[in-house]
């Protein structure tokens, strides 16, 4: 099937933007010669939704970067969950290669039906901010810290559960899998749970015990869906929902997160299918998106990095909609140094800044020390 000629436009703007304003590749950007047919170039490779160790995924930012390049990924967002700690790192990896990263995080929250006709259940809810990171960095860090803190909370009622069901496991092991520095969570419990041989795979342990709902299931202190999704928007993010398909009652959830602000949902699957859920985010006029949600298990059914295919057209929807939410996060960036300081490249707390990917390096390191 041929391409039309807005998609060859969405390919040339998406890739003139994942290399920074630089001409794209030429075996993507030729065109057909006259009197032929339209040349069939591939698709542009994203990533929107993926983990690392400073999660629960197992390859460090780093190592997920040079996987997302090796597997040809032009655009790349870190989600880890309810953290931005591996975003530097993912900055400075991606110098080595033609990628363009995208600063996110996938933030843990509930829904609790408004008339109280169904029951609470979790939500995931991705952020993706500037090359230049989220305005009120500390704010955003202070709301994540207290969901991380949950973790630990919940990680000890999972334990409790497991050893009412003869499966004791310590939380100094699962905090030892976890990391240094990392909140355990579910995926941590189901590793220490094959590593201490109760269930042959993480499959299993979550198939079993560790599913929502499940007979271990716990929940931390998450916030509601809708403080997320206006948190997210007022630190200059663009909000979309993870996995709408696994919720129960999706359509509430979506109804509700539209009107706090939501952008848009994950619609295309690593399957290869586009979710039923399509036409709802037509409704309510929400961004189609999505992502492999690539943890690094051992797991052939796994999805790669990069392995979904998301349209071009889609791809730049989303940066469409993306620019002026971050513009305006960006003005309030330079506005919050100007009052700081008035050398912005040479005063006391600032480096020589020379890219967009320097700043947020810098930015984020100011979020760690507050």
């Amino acid at each position: 099937m041929d391409n039309t000629e807005e998609e060859v436009a969405a390919r040339r703007f998406v890739l003139r933007w994942a290399c920074h304003g630089r001409e794209a590749a030429s075996d993507d950007e030729q065109g057909a010669e006259p009197g032929r047919a339209p040349v069939r170039r591939p698709r542009v490779a994203v990533e929107l939704h993926a983990h690392s160790t400073r999660s629960d995924g197992t390859l460090s930012p780093a190592e997920l970067v040079e996987r997302a390049h090796r597997n040809g990924v032009k655009v790349f967002a870190l989600t880890d969950h309810d953290t931005m700690a591996g975003v530097k790192e993912a900055v400075e990896a991606a110098r080595r290669y033609p990628i363009r990263i995208i600063p996110g995080v996938e933030i843990s929250a509930v829904h609790s039906p408004s008339d109280k006709s169904g029951a609470e259940e979790p939500v995931h809810i991705l952020a993706y901010y500037s090359s230049w990171g989220p305005a009120r960095p500390q704010e955003l860090e202070r709301f994540l810290a207290n969901i991380r803190e949950g973790r630990y909370a919940r990680a000890n009622e999972i334990l409790l559960k497991l050893r009412a069901l003869d499966m004791p496991i310590e939380l100094e092991d699962v905090c030892k899998i976890a990391g240094n520095g990392v909140a355990p969570g579910r995926l941590h419990v189901a590793r220490a749970m094959v590593d201490a041989g109760y269930v042959d795979n993480l499959r299993q342990a979550f198939s079993r015990y560790l599913y929502d709902g499940g007979p271990v299931y716990a929940k931390g202190s998450e916030p509601t869906g809708e403080s997320v999704v206006q948190l997210v928007c007022r630190t200059g993010g663009l909000v979309v929902l993870a996995h709408p398909w696994a919720l129960k009652n999706p359509s509430a959830v979506i109804k509700n997160l539209k009107a706090a602000g939501l952008h848009g949902i994950e619609a295309y699957r690593s399957d290869g299918k586009v979710s039923g859920l399509s036409d709802l985010a037509d409704i309510y006029e929400l961004l189609k998106l999505g992502g492999s949600d690539f943890h690094g298990r051992d797991d052939k059914e796994e999805p790669d990095v990069g392995s979904v295919d998301l349209p071009v057209l889609s791809v730049s929807k989303f940066l469409d909609m993306a620019k002026p939410i971050w513009h305006n996060a960006i003005m309030e960036i330079f506005s919050s140094i100007s009052e700081r300081t008035t050398d912005f490249n040479g005063s006391k707390g600032f480096r020589r800044i020379s890219s967009a990917g320097d700043f947020c390096i810098v930015h984020l390191s100011s979020e760690d020390q507050s």
